[in-house]
């Protein structure tokens, strides 16, 4: 059987006492998990539900999430997670898209769901701890898990739409099984006594392969946070004794600008995990001399279920890489031509494996786009060493061309996280009458700290060649950022100014 659902089945069965899920003072054994995720089975099939039939998930990070996951996948059906932020006309777009059956929605999401639902003509429930749970008890539990192909759909989810409106990566079974085997047995070699840090959004590729599956995968805890907040993570982490922490570049530099609380203790943490974006080089160095913990990087994305490449603990670590190609999947750059590049060259990274999905959901045509005689082709341009070492460079669609040249605002973010006083920075192209674009940059300060415009600007200058550094720079109190704290360029507005 290769029902995704099998990983919560089978812990349940070795590790029945063992915490599989903790959220501030609740905990849900994994027999417990593995029975209210029975009952859920049992609920949605009553109400029509059937293998194959597409279940929208638009909740939090909050037990009940892995409750109604696996429940779904039990009775067969795909899961559709959505951010529970999103309004009705957003959510009434995903439901057409896919075809749900019905919707399950946290009470913050409820009202919007439900205009949604009525619209897409889906049916809906709303997950209230309450009458869910009992609901939950009077319904007697699904007995089997549905066999399932490695072919089959589990999760389709939805990307974040920047080229246009959003697509659906469609996962199989087989995708998102050999990806968390991977995780758990070859990159963060999870075992059931650690507690694995679960700030990440489930509805997120990272956080639900990662986090939500490699936890269950390997009988380990998850300890959840509903909305990530330095203060609340540091407690969480000290509260539950994380081993292994899983975040964001944004996260990162959020904690490693954090106050630490008194008798805060973080000994038991033996891994951080940094994936979503480029973690700058500064950032990581300073995370580990804080706590004390390597930081691996990977890279991955939804539509690789996610992991692709990683730093592999047992090999030597290179800081600013996102490392080699993991197991069962292989990386390779393009150039232009459409013809391998070199060593050292620049070139789009292309991804084939057991990872890739199996296309965007009823859109042949940005399936076709996108894989290309086996090859998924992510549009992410990196370089890659003598040693096989990936090193990820912008997205294609970040190269600022000033006056013919290209710029990779990674590398000179590299250089603004260098400075004392920066926090955040985002390096964006910004339209120039000479020159076609200018170099512009966007700079949290830390708390505390000061410094100018034209101090941010110089230090830049000295270290990268003049048609690098950032003409323009704007100091802001707080970057836009994603659902999983990825910084949104794309909503960042600049008007050009002169030197």
């Amino acid at each position: 059987m290769t029902n995704l659902a099998t990983l919560l089945t089978g812990s349940a069965s070795e590790h029945g006492d063992r915490i599989a899920v903790r959220h501030e003072n609740t905990a849900l054994t994994y027999a417990q998990l593995d029975d209210l995720s029975a009952r859920t089975a049992a609920l949605l099939r009553a109400r029509g539900v059937r293998p194959g039939d597409r279940v929208a998930v638009i909740m939090p990070n909050v037990p009940h999430f892995p409750v109604v996951y696996y429940g779904i996948l039990r009775v067969g059906a795909v899961v559709v997670p959505m951010n529970p932020l999103l309004k009705a006309r957003e959510i009434a777009f995903t439901l057409r898209d896919c075809g749900a059956r019905t919707v399950l929605a946290s009470p913050m999401s409820a009202a919007e769901a439900a205009i949604a639902a009525s619209a897409a003509g889906t049916g809906w429930l709303v997950v209230d701890p309450a009458d869910f749970d009992a609901r939950l008890e009077r319904t007697e539990p699904l007995p089997a898990v549905v066999d399932t192909d490695d072919a089959d759909l589990a999760v389709i989810l939805y990307t974040s739409g920047t080229t246009g409106t959003p697509k659906g990566a469609e996962l199989t079974h087989r995708n998102l099984l050999s990806n968390t085997a991977t995780a758990v047995e070859t990159l963060f070699h999870v075992a059931p006594d650690d507690v694995l840090f679960g700030g990440l959004p489930l509805f997120h590729a990272f956080g639900q392969t990662c986090g939500l599956n490699t936890a269950v995968a390997a009988g380990a805890t998850l300890t959840l946070l509903t909305r990530f907040d330095p203060a609340a993570a540091l407690e969480t982490i000290r509260r539950d004794g994380v081993t292994v922490f899983f975040g964001v570049p944004t996260m990162y530099a959020a904690l490693l600008n954090a106050e630490l609380p008194d008798g805060f203790d973080a000994a038991r943490l033996r891994l951080a995990v940094s994936g979503g974006a480029s973690l700058p080089v500064e950032v990581l160095h300073g995370f580990e001399r804080r706590f004390g913990v390597d930081v691996l990087e990977g890279y991955g994305l939804s539509e690789t279920s996610p992991v692709a490449a990683f730093n592999p603990p047992d090999r030597p670590r290179k800081p600013g890489s996102i490392g080699l190609p993991v197991r069962g999947v292989e990386l390779r750059l393009v150039g232009r031509d459409g013809t391998t590049t070199g060593p050292g060259e620049v070139g789009e990274i292309a991804v084939r494996g057991e990872n890739v999905m199996a296309g965007y959901h009823n859109q042949p045509r940005a399936t076709a786009n996108a894989i290309r005689d086996g090859w998924f082709h992510t549009g992410d341009l990196a370089r890659v060493d003598e040693d096989g070492y990936y090193f990820i460079v912008d997205r294609t669609k970040d190269v600022i061309i000033r006056g013919g040249y290209n710029v990779y605002p990674r590398e000179v973010e590299e250089v603004l996280y260098t400075h004392p006083a920066v926090a955040e920075a985002a390096v964006v192209g910004v339209p120039d009458p000479l020159l076609g674009e200018e170099v512009a940059a966007v700079v949290v300060l830390k708390p505390g700290a000061h410094a100018t415009v034209e101090e941010i600007r110089d230090h830049a200058k000295a270290q990268v060649a003049a048609y690098k550094y950032p003409r323009v720079v704007t100091l802001t109190d707080a970057l836009p950022k994603g659902p999983t704290g990825k910084i949104l360029k794309r909503e960042i507005v600049i008007a050009p100014a002169a030197a």
